[in-house]
Formats: structure tokens, sequence, C-alpha cells
């Protein structure tokens, strides 16, 4: 009787636990629809991580980043609705930034903050790195900024996964 009770108990643990896996999964940032309010999209993601004024409305970012691999522009008109949902964190994006214009501004209002800031003995500024997905492959964009903010170069390197070498 108590094994039963066990069982029981544990199903409906793990049927709560996909049918909350299953909910988390219906509020993305992708599934935004043109059209649709900037406060029911709000009510639905949380507070995006970022906002940014535009020419024409507003911005709400919503980035994966440090641990995912996506970062979404959802940028709206002046009267509150979606007009453009796009995730900008992709191969074809970092190819097409345009060096020695495009400023950290201008990168912080697109893609968000990096994964990290670094800088190294052969470049005098700071190297903005974020990681994405291209089809399967893990994969980090440096974006190297000189002393002025300004991009300079975009370089791309494979993410490596952390192997266990203990047993080595």
């Amino acid at each position: 009787m108590r094994a039963a009770l066990c069982v029981r108990w544990g199903v409906r643990v793990l049927a709560l636990v996909a049918l909350a896996c299953q909910l988390a999964g219906c509020v993305l940032p992708a599934r935004e629809r043109p059209g649709t309010l900037r406060a029911e999209v709000i009510a639905r993601l949380g507070p995006p991580t970022a906002t940014i004024a535009l020419p024409s409305g507003e911005r709400l970012l919503y980035s994966e980043l440090p641990a995912g691999f996506a970062a979404y522009n959802l940028d709206f008109d002046a009267i509150g609705r979606l007009v453009r949902n796009e995730q900008v964190l992709t191969q074809q994006r970092f190819e097409n930034l345009p060096v020695g214009t495009w400023t950290r501004a201008d990168l912080q209002n697109t893609f968000g903050m990096p994964l990290r800031v670094e800088q190294v003995a052969r470049f005098d500024g700071d190297i903005w790195t974020y990681r994405f997905r291209q089809n399967s492959d893990l994969r980090q964009a440096h974006v190297h900024l000189d002393r002025q903010g300004v991009v300079r170069q975009v370089l791309f390197t494979d993410e490596l996964p952390n192997f266990d070498n203990a047993r080595d």
C-alpha cells in the first residue's frame, strides 16, 4: 500500500514537472507575432533585458546570455505594436557588422551585453565575446573594440565542450 502511494505521488510530481516545462516552452520571444501589443508581450515574457529607444518606437531586448545562445530584438512602433521580431545572435549578423562604423552602443542596442569582456596584449582595446549557435555548432563571436569604442574586427571560434580530463 505504501509503495503504491509513493508511485502515485511520483507520477503526479513528474506530470507537474512536465506540464511546467511545456508551459515554459510556450513563452518564448520567438513566438511573439507582429501586431502584438507591447503590454501583452511584457505580460507574457516578463521584463526585458534592456529597453532601447528607436526613432520610430522602442526595442525590447530579451537575451539568454550568459547561459543561452540567443538574443531577441522585439521592435515596436510608436503606438506600441510589434513590427519586427528577430533573433540576432547569428553568424550572418556578426559577419555583416559595419567595421569602422559601429560602436559599443550599437553592439549593446542590438545584441545586448556580451558573455564576457577581455583584453589581450596584441590589441589595444576590449574584446566583447558573444556565444551563439550555427546550426548545431556552438560558436563564439569576438568583437574587437578600439579605445574609442569603435568595432575594428570580428573573429569567430568554436566553443568547445568542457571535457572531464580527470581520468587522463
